[in-house]
């Protein structure tokens, strides 16, 4: 059982629409389309390794196989999560991702996708795509088919601190000039309904996935409003974004001193600006900008000090 707090080396991957935000976060990009950083994972495609302490050099996912109870030994057949953090340099794809029940039968028993969205920076101007505005299924399927997609998507405007929340069945794309924190599903099935045209390196058109895509999303669109609930802990203000199923964001924006309690089987947790100190059982950590770090079950009492926004989620 570990009673510190373990940091994690996250995992990159090069999109066609990435960029070079990411070493804004103190990371070392592979290329200069650097798309995703994958902060907690423990999805096949992608495992995030322990920095620090007895377990370093182990995976998310060996760790949540043989060592559950820094998990609270909760069960299940894989780590429940998945952390990143994008650089949308170019738009996205409009795309839509199924539920549990859809991407078992579908998918080889991978798990279905519901996410959430912090803005973390983004351009003056920025903009998503959320939801679509069709009323039924027919509808969808004709605008789809005649390629109104001016008509069919509903853009909203975005400024960095806005949060969205995407459950499965929901149509949706990231914007050009967008830096995210995405918590979601530890899942990576994607259904693609349009990519503007456009081509990879190879000069090919990327696959879409229309049929599914019609299948699985949501008609009519519904956009969760969020209501965030914020209390003040010290010299942190906690604003809780969503609890749901899947799991429960919040941000944590430290100025000072705050001495606060893990009690739940375990909180990941990501630094998104400034620096800081945790202390517990009388041993300080320091983390920066950029850093991700997990606190594991029965964890207790830690302090927090100095100036630093965090994104934390549990489930």
């Amino acid at each position: 059982m570990s009673n510190e707090p373990l940091f994690f080396k996250p995992i990159f991957k090069d999109r066609i629409w990435g960029g070079t935000q990411l070493t804004s976060f103190h990371y070392n990009i592979p290329t200069e389309t650097t798309g995703e950083c994958w902060a907690f994972s423990a999805h096949p495609n992608g495992q995030s390794v322990v920095k620090n302490g007895q377990y370093e050099g182990v995976t998310l996912g060996e760790l949540w196989e043989k060592h559950r109870d820094l998990f609270g030994n909760i069960a299940g057949d894989r780590f429940p999560l998945l952390t990143k953090i994008l650089d949308a340099n170019q738009d996205l794809s409009v795309q839509v991702h199924p539920n549990d029940e859809y991407a078992r039968v579908h998918e080889n028993g991978e798990l279905g996708k519901t996410e959430c969205w912090y803005i973390i920076d983004c351009e003056e101007g920025a903009e998503i795509i959320y939801g679509h505005h069709a009323q039924t299924k027919e509808e969808l399927i004709s605008m789809i088919e005649k390629g109104e997609w001016d008509q069919l998507l509903r853009r909203v405007k975005i400024k960095p601190g806005d949060f969205f929340f995407v459950p499965s069945g929901t149509i949706h794309a990231i914007g050009a000039g967008t830096i995210i924190l995405e918590t979601q599903q530890n899942s990576d099935t994607t259904y693609r309904v349009f990519d503007f045209n456009r081509k990879d390196a190879e000069g090919n058109l990327r696959e879409l996935h229309i049929e599914k895509s019609i299948e699985v999303t949501e008609t009519p669109s519904s956009h969760t409003k969020v209501s965030p609930e914020t209390k003040q802990i010290d010299g942190v203000e906690i604003t809780t974004y969503i609890e749901c199923p899947y799991f429960t964001v919040q941000k944590w924006n430290l100025s000072g001193t705050a001495s606060l309690i893990q009690e739940k089987p375990f909180t990941l947790v990501s630094v998104i600006d400034g620096e800081g100190e945790l202390v517990h059982q009388g041993t300080t950590y320091s983390f920066r900008k950029g850093d991700h770090f997990l606190l594991p079950n029965e964890f207790g009492e830690f302090t927090l000090k100095g100036n630093a926004d965090l994104i934390a989620s549990y489930l």
